[in-house]
């Protein structure tokens, strides 16, 4: 990490429908929890399995906890996503690839940003139906949904990474 350039990256115009599309998703979110907050029953479910399946309840507050974390994950990545020099990257960082190093790895931080806005806020909205009985859980298709949204961006860029120059 010591040596490596310190490069403003100049945000293309992709880069800037993300953090758009990212942050328009995030107030969606609270507008979604916050309007169906008082139509909740007192009771709602809190924790799910593996199968999507409800196994701890509580009090309906507990909705607000999913969109805290994500707006905290939100702001913290955003701000983390100004330093790319500290990040971690599988080869080495020199002044020829350190543009295009950068660049890979804050669009790699863009993506799992506005992902985890999306995982989280379907975990609210499934939460919100399930506690109005419209649905029985998450369904069994949540986990491998969550586990590709995330894990194949982070292996599509972490390959890139490899390719780029060196």
């Amino acid at each position: 990490m010591n040596g490596r350039p310190k490069i403003k990256i100049e945000l293309t115009k992709a880069d800037k429908i993300l953090e758009i599309i990212g942050l328009i998703l995030l107030v969606a979110f609270w507008c979604m929890t916050i309007i169906n907050y008082t139509k909740l029953p007192e009771i709602i479910p809190t924790h799910y399995n593996g199968m999507g399946e409800a196994d701890g309840y509580g009090g309906k507050g507990n909705i607000l906890i999913l969109p805290v974390i994500a707006t905290i994950l939100f702001i913290g990545l955003t701000k983390l996503n100004k330093f790319p020099h500290i990040f971690n990257y599988p080869t080495k960082i020199t002044q020829e690839n350190a543009l295009e190093q950068y660049t890979n790895a804050t669009r790699m931080m863009r993506i799992l940003k506005l992902i985890i806005v999306v995982i989280f806020g379907l975990i609210a909205f499934q939460t919100i139906r399930f506690a109005n009985e419209q649905t029985t859980g998450l369904g069994k298709w949540f986990l491998p949904m969550s586990m590709g949204l995330i894990f194949i961006p982070l292996i599509y860029f972490i390959a890139k990474s490899f390719k780029t120059k060196k």
